[in-house]
């Protein structure tokens, strides 16, 4: 059987995620890749770090140069996250012929034009599934599965973290704090929970649904946002007598023409699917002119 070298920029939470996945899943992976796939080198800082899983120490390197002169490896997999460096690293894997796969949202979301020109370019693929809502298949269904659809709208709960904030300040009564300290303990949020917190999250997983499905180019800072951390009980209270909920919601839509991009906090009747959405999940909302109406849900 065809074997297929992969190699990981990485190995934090995600990287060791991915890494035990590839050998938990190796039988269907291989029965339905038609290959198997090895991981070959694993880019980290530290060789001799504890990191809580058995990795075999020839497969670390501190050395990247190693990996981009490897013909024999085929896919890199960036689990570094941030902007650099990251953005060097995915270029120089593309312009040494590698194919990339990425759940990098900040990145793509500000560097992502010159990154696909360039695999372009040199004539291989970047993949980014996972840079929005985890596990649901958002991008694919733009992607292919709705290729015949004129996208008009797309409504989301894409951050776990607000999300799972929100649940627990409305089914249980908790204070924003209260809830973030809990999201932190169960490692749902960040010791610095700025991005998710304040919307910023939404707005690079926005700005990626938006260029894929209205085929335009999105400058994050052209869209509107508000985090969720001046969202009190009396608000919560408010909205669930006017049988309302409230979720952080990532919203684009045509207006006249002209694209309308927002993440902020919103009152949803409480008979939306999306307003019993809770706890980390996730789901986006999309309206085409052929499915009509369609929602994705999983976890985020």
């Amino acid at each position: 059987m065809e074997k297929v070298k992969i190699a990981l920029l990485g190995l934090g939470n995600v990287g060791k995620g991915v890494w035990n996945i590839l050998r938990t899943n190796k039988e269907a992976i291989i029965k339905r890749a038609g290959y198997d796939i090895e991981i070959s080198k694993i880019l980290v800082k530290d060789i001799n770090k504890q990191r809580g899983i058995e990795v075999p120490k020839e497969l670390l390197t501190t050395n990247v140069e190693e990996i981009f002169n490897d013909d024999s490896i085929k896919i890199v997999v960036e689990v570094i996250g941030g902007l650099q460096p990251a953005k060097e690293y995915i270029l120089r894997s593309i312009k040494n012929k590698k194919h990339v796969i990425t759940a990098n949202k900040m990145l793509i979301a500000t560097n992502g034009k010159e990154i696909f020109q360039e695999a372009k370019k040199q004539g291989v693929i970047v993949n980014f599934e996972a840079s929005v809502a985890g596990g649901i298949p958002v991008i694919n269904s733009i992607n292919e599965s709705l290729t015949a659809n004129k996208i008009e709208e797309i409504v989301g709960i894409i951050n776990g973290t607000t999300n799972y904030i929100l649940t627990k300040m409305t089914l249980e009564g908790m204070s924003f704090e209260e809830a973030l300290k809990e999201a932190q303990e169960k490692g749902y949020a960040e010791a610095d929970p700025t991005s998710d917190v304040e919307g910023y999250d939404a707005v690079y997983k926005l700005a990626i649904l938006t260029t894929l499905a209205f085929e335009t180019n999105v400058d994050v800072n052209d869209i509107y946002v508000e985090g969720i951390t001046k969202i009190k009980a009396k608000d919560i209270e408010y909205s669930k007598e006017l049988g309302y909920v409230i979720k952080l919601l990532a919203i684009v839509k045509e207006v006249n023409k002209k694209l309308e991009l927002r993440v902020h906090p919103t009152m949803i009747p409480s008979i939306h699917p999306l307003a019993n959405v809770n706890d980390s999940f996730n789901s986006i909302f999309i309206k085409g002119n052929a499915v009509g109406d369609l929602m994705l849900y999983g976890r985020g």
